[in-house]
């Protein structure tokens, strides 16, 4: 970044509990001048299979007609067929489950379905798998046979309610996701988020919190994590399945329109200027956060020289209304020209940097900052 655009994240200290891509998103973040606590909440290799389960697994699914394919995670449905190639099951299983009628929970697991040549009937624009649920309350499950892949933590609370409607269920458990094998990181994590020493931390899947709140609660900090969470730490997730696992906790959350890193990232850049103390002003169609010597305009962050910083700082105390060259002329830093000549090339400059809408010239008066 050069010019204007300074790192919009300089002096944030980030902490990420992912284990896949961890390299990615700690790379966006340093990029924007963050400090990023790095504590994988969960094993780097999330994807544990048991061979010999999930083989017996799939003969059972095979062993009858299935009704209904639910899918939840696309590593799971990708990762499940995958694994039958070598025992000469994957044809079978594919032909079970085209026969099927396929829900899915989201993009990435009807993106998993469809390169293996499956067709889903239906997914929610949510991704939430409660979604799927409430789409199948209010039918009559009577005699359905419905396979659950399951998303690396127990569905059986799901599974028991669909079995309520009358329809008989197997989950196929593809993987178990489980904890960091050294734990020493995410004990160090809960610390600090308690301490609150963090401006932010990011969670890119719902296992990765409850991981924490389970570290947290074993060292007696959870009450602290939760109200620090509430705060001023500020939970980002990646998505609406992520920040739902945070609904139990009555933590508030912030998540990107679309679920991606690179959105995530981009959406801290805006959000947490604005969690911390600074002045918001609506002037001249854009949003200025003036904090300390950092500005920021619609969520980018400009680095002002001393005199026009000085300027927008005096405009600022009473935003619409006009100030004087000669108070602005006072409120130059020391060692500027005396004269009224610097403050008009101060004006230019912030004008340069911030648009010439947002500063107004009143004739014979001075200058003030647009009304919203």
């Amino acid at each position: 970044m050069s010019g204007t655009e300074a790192a919009p994240l300089r002096d944030y200290r980030i902490g990420v509990t992912a284990a896949r891509k961890a390299d990615e998103q700690t790379a966006l973040l340093v990029r924007r001048g963050a400090e990023v606590e790095w504590a994988a909440a969960l094993s780097v290799e999330p994807n544990r299979i048991d061979e010999a389960a999930l083989r017996a697994a799939t003969e059972a699914v095979l062993s009858a007609p299935v009704d209904m394919f639910i899918a939840t995670t696309g590593i799971g449905v990708r990762s499940w067929i995958a694994a039958t190639q070598p025992w000469g099951l994957q044809v079978p299983l594919l032909e079970a489950l085209d026969r099927a009628e396929i829900l899915a929970r989201g993009p990435k697991s009807v993106g998993a379905l469809r390169r293996a040549g499956l067709r889903e009937l239906w997914a929610p624009e949510s991704e939430c798998f409660e979604d799927v649920l409430a789409h199948l309350r209010g039918r009559d499950l009577s005699g359905l046979r419905i396979v659950v892949q399951e998303h690396g933590q127990s569905l059986s609370t799901v599974a028991h309610a669909l079995r309520r409607q009358g329809a008989t269920v197997e989950v196929v458990t593809v993987y178990r996701v489980e904890g960091a094998a050294d734990p020493a990181p995410v004990f160090r994590l809960v610390d600090l988020i308690a301490e609150r020493k963090l401006d932010a931390v990011t969670f890119t899947s719902a296992p990765a919190v409850a991981a924490l709140m389970e570290v947290a609660g074993a060292v007696g900090r959870r009450d602290e994590v939760v109200a620090a969470f509430q705060a001023d730490v500020v939970a980002t997730c990646v998505g609406p399945v992520t920040a739902a696992a945070f609904e139990l906790w009555g933590v508030p959350t912030i998540q990107p329109e679309r679920s991606r890193l690179a959105a995530m990232v981009k959406l801290m850049e805006t959000e947490l200027p604005l969690r911390r103390c600074g002045q918001a002003i609506e002037t001249g169609g854009h949003q200025l956060l003036l904090h300390g010597d950092t500005v920021y305009l619609d969520g980018v962050a400009l680095r002002l020289s001393p005199a026009p910083l000085a300027v927008l700082q005096a405009l600022a105390v009473n935003p619409g209304h006009v100030v004087g060259r000669r108070e602005l002329l006072a409120a130059l830093p020391t060692g500027q020209a005396a004269t009224e000549h610097a403050v008009e090339m101060a004006v230019a400059r912030l004008r340069a940097a911030v648009g010439t809408r947002v500063v107004q010239t009143v004739v014979k008066r001075g200058y003030r900052l647009a009304a919203a």
